[in-house]
Parts: C-alpha cells; structure tokens; sequence
C-alpha cells in the first residue's frame, strides 16, 4: 500500500511540474487554467517580498530592494520545479523497488540518487534493482539535462523582453519628464503646435503596447520586473499614455480619431491582461483627474488645438473615459507597489523650441529628463 501512494506522490509532483513548466516557459500563449505552483509561488513570495519592502523608510532601499524580486523570483522558481521532479523520482524510485525480494533502499538514499541523476553528476554507484528502476533512471537523466537546458535559455528571453520594455520607457522620461505626465506631454507638443508628430508618437506607443500584451500574457512574471531607471516603471507609462488620449479625445479638434482609439484599447488591454495573469481584483471608485487640471492646462495645450468649453460635460467624459482603466490601474499600482503618475506635475511654462531655448537648456540641465539623483 505504501509503495502505490509514493508511487502516485510521485507521479503527481514529476507530471505537475513539467506540465506547469510547459506552460510556464514553451507554450506562446497565454493559459486560463490554474497553475496551482506557479499562482502560489509568486502569491505568497510577492507577499512576503513586499512585506518586507514596506519596512524600508527611504524610497530608494526600498525600490533597489523590490527590483531583486523579479530577477531572484524566476531562479527560485526553477529551483522550486527542480526539487519537486527530484523528490517525485525519488518517490518513483523508491516505489519500484520497494516490492522487490532484495534489500531495498530507504527513501532519503533513493531521493540524494534521484538528484545525482537529475543533475548527471554521476557520483553516486547507481544499481537499479529492475527493468523499471533503470528506466527511471535513464528518464530522470533525460529530463534533468533539457531542464537545466531550459533554464539556461529562458532567462534570457526574459531580459529581452525586460530590455525592450525597458528602452521606450526611457524614451518617455527624455520627451516628457521623470516622472512622466499626460499634461508634460502635450505641453512638449503643444509647444511644436504639430499634431501630427502627437499621432505618430500614440502610433509608436501602441506598437509598445502591443509587444507588451504578446510578452506580459505569455509571461505575467515580467510584470515583477522594475525598471532599473529612477522615476521610470511601466504601468506609470500606461498610465501617462491612457491619460493622454483621455485628453486628447475630450478636447483635440484635429486628432487621428482612428490611431487615438486604437493607441487606448491597445494599452488599456495591456491592464487587462496583466490584471487576469496576476488574478489582482480592481478597485473602483478612486480618480486621479480633476477639473483644475483643465484649467491648469487650457492655455498651454490651445497651440494643439485642445480646447474644452463645456467644464461640466468634459470632466463628465474624462471620468468616464477613466474608469475604463483607472480601476486596473489602481489595483496594479497597490499590488505591485508602483506609484501612479499625477495628471498634470510641474507643468513649466517655458519659451518655444527656438534653439538657443534648446541650448540652454542643455547647458544648465533643465531638459526634461533631469532625475534628482543626477543633481
């Protein structure tokens, strides 16, 4: 009896774990069952992660402390689905032989062999006592030399991703400050008075969001990934880009109606999808916006054509258009402890882009992408 139930232990945590691994690593696309393993890994190390970041009282310890957990997340979870293959074969190992009319081994010799097997170290003297035994052996071999093999090729894939990410949001801080505001950028093009330039930067940022939506479905665990930037993370990116075409919509008179609804649903989907792989319930009812930002940003935004004349029906619009995404955005922001953005920070009202504006600002340092700790 005791060798049929180490027998199915062991079936369940070897099957389990390369199945979730699968998933986890090959399979392009996102998966909507449950993956107990990897759900409660990141469930419960998230939570005792960010537990502990709390406690820190200077914003930079904690921030250099959460950015360790992406990176340290994924390595243990390989560690994690490798102890579970070698205690399942160890399992498997010990069930087959148990019955055998020869002394057989106990369980913690047959679970160390199981590891020298998986690993190929070939340290110890491996005598299988059946036919059974040896194909276990040569199985467990097989699987731990393309495990270790998957391992080795996966990391990489996830900082490319993490790079790439990592480079538009880079962008954003040059363009329009860091920290980023949807008012910040329409000031910068406002001051251009084109916006066909502010068509084609929504275009580039729904490509952005686009790969984040291939990249983040596949591989919610990105979403740990803080960005190795100060003041820059990328749910405050897709907060500045939602806001913007919250804008944009309720006041331009000559926007891409077509780019600026597709930039919104593509980024908006971004939210979507990370809140459904990360199971992270929304919460309603909390708004950013407010009218004063209107009327903080009325004048500046005019050369781009954004005018709002009826007060009431506008901030009526904007928090309707918001609590499309503001919700996600919220229960994001609390769960992976990201800040959100304001609307409208320390909009500067400065000269046009003539170029000796430009130089001096070069100069002196008062570019928008000017992080306090470059000061």
């Amino acid at each position: 009896m005791k060798e049929i139930l180490a027998a199915i232990l062991g079936i369940v945590l070897v099957a389990t774990s390369l199945e979730e691994a699968f998933v986890t690593v090959l399979l392009p696309r996102p998966v909507r069952h449950r993956r107990l393993l990897v759900r409660y890994f990141f469930r419960i190390t998230w939570a005792i992660w960010s537990r502990v970041a709390s406690r820190f009282s200077t914003k930079t310890r904690r921030e250099g402390f959460l950015g360790i957990y992406g990176p340290l997340a994924m390595v243990l979870l390989f560690t994690t689905w490798a102890i579970a293959l070698i205690i399942g074969f160890g399992f498997l190992q010990w069930a087959a032989q148990v019955g055998n009319s020869q002394d057989h081994r106990a369980l913690i010799p047959d679970i160390l062999i199981s590891g020298d097997v998986f690993f190929t170290l070939g340290y110890e003297t491996l005598q299988p006592y059946s036919t059974t035994c040896r194909l276990l052996t040569i199985f467990e071999a097989g699987t731990g030399f393309g495990f270790i093999a998957l391992s080795v090729s996966y990391l990489p894939v996830l900082y490319l991703h993490f790079s790439e990410r990592d480079r538009q949001l880079i962008q954003l801080g040059s363009r329009a400050g860091s920290p980023a505001s949807a008012g910040s950028v329409l000031q910068r093009f406002a001051k251009e008075s084109n916006m066909h330039k502010l068509n084609d930067w929504l275009r580039n940022w729904e490509l952005w969001a686009a790969e984040l939506i291939e990249s983040h479905s596949s591989y919610p665990m990105l979403a740990f990934y803080r960005s190795q930037h100060e003041n820059h993370s990328w749910l405050a990116s897709l907060a500045v880009i939602l806001d913007s075409c919250a804008l944009v919509a309720t006041g331009a008179e000559k926007a891409d109606s077509l780019q600026l609804e597709s930039t919104f649903v593509t980024a908006r989907r971004v939210l979507v999808e990370i809140t459904r792989a990360l199971k992270v319930r929304e919460i309603e009812d909390t708004h950013r916006f407010t009218m004063e930002i209107i009327s903080e940003l009325e004048g500046d935004l005019e050369p781009l054509g954004l005018r709002w004349t009826n007060r009431q029906f506008t901030e009526q619009m904007v928090l309707a258009i918001q609590a499309r995404y503001e919700p996600m955005l919220q229960a994001l922001s609390a769960y992976l402890l990201l800040p959100l953005p304001k609307w409208a920070p320390g909009i500067r009202r400065t000269d046009s882009l003539s170029a000796p504006s430009v130089a001096l600002r070069l100069i002196h340092g008062t570019f928008p992408d000017a992080p306090d700790s470059a000061k």
